[in-house]
């Protein structure tokens, strides 16, 4: 494992520096610093990130590295770092990879043993995820939807019954589509919430049972409009909480003879389930 010193910025290093997804005062103080000091800044559109340098009063020089040349161009980048210079690696917001290019130029560094320091930042996925109002404990990032119908309806299909929080990017163009399509598949009573234009002016956080979330669109053209995500609620079953009759009527014969925690810690070890929600059964139903 390398150790680094992190308050400054070292040679023959890649930097993952994460860029504003919208509120530029969302720029930490040590992306700053990385972007001032490295010695060359590979960007996913050098017009678009010299603005940023621009307001930040950053000259260093930039180099294009996008989807359609990341891997011709990984190697000329990782011989740099093995002659000594710094990069940064940045996308046109948030934090590199996540939907964005910067994978090939990784793993190639890795696989060189190039030293890659990541730098914490903004991440649309995270925001969204943080006010949502979703179970956050378990969920995943599914990036973006895919382009046609079958493809998002085989996608809505894989994660139909997932009992975790799942979570895309979609473009306003095809948000109504998309959500058509989730219908179809998920139904009208699934919960989803619709992250727009996050940090920025006019940031929309809504969530409401699909059917409802699709009416509510409707109303203003504007809600189909800017950086969105979706986040849709990981699958209930109501059947998986009932327990089985086995299990109950075996603890309402063994309460008889025993305290019912120790009742209910047999009957969980007899028929597999949980002690505790037998024990909670039975303070629900038994005298």
């Amino acid at each position: 494992m390398t150790e680094h010193n992190l308050s400054v910025v070292e040679t023959a290093t890649l930097y993952i520096v994460p860029t504003p997804i919208g509120n530029l005062g969302d720029i930490t103080q040590r992306a700053l610093e990385v972007l001032k000091s490295v010695d060359l800044i590979a960007a996913e559109d050098t017009r678009h990130t010299g603005k940023l340098l621009s307001h930040f009063g950053i000259s260093s020089q930039t180099f294009a590295l996008h989807d359609h040349n990341e891997q011709h161009k990984a190697d000329l980048l990782i011989s740099k770092l093995q002659q000594g210079q710094s990069i940064a690696l940045v996308s046109d917001a948030g934090t590199p990879l996540i939907s964005d290019p910067g994978y090939h130029l990784v793993n190639r560094c890795r696989q060189a043993n190039v030293n890659v320091v990541p730098l914490p930042g903004a991440c649309a996925v995270i925001t969204a995820l943080s006010a949502a109002g979703l179970p956050s404990d378990r969920f995943s990032f599914e990036g973006f939807l895919p382009p046609k119908s079958k493809g998002r309806r085989d996608k809505f299909e894989e994660i139909a019954q997932a009992e975790r929080t799942c979570i895309f990017y979609e473009s306003p163009h095809r948000i109504m589509d998309s959500l058509e399509d989730m219908l179809t598949v998920l139904g009208p009573e699934r919960q989803v919430v619709l992250a727009r234009e996050l940090t920025k002016t006019y940031e929309t956080i809504y969530g409401a049972p699909l059917g409802e979330l699709i009416e509510w669109i409707k109303e203003d053209d504007n809600r189909k409009r800017g950086e969105m995500v979706l986040l849709i609620h990981g699958f209930r079953s109501e059947a998986k909480d009932e327990l089985p009759f086995e299990a109950t009527r075996s603890v309402s014969i063994l309460v008889k003879e025993l305290p019912l925690k120790k009742a209910a810690a047999m009957a969980a070890e007899i028929h597999g389930v949980k002690k505790n929600a037998l024990y909670k059964w039975g303070l629900e139903h038994l005298d």
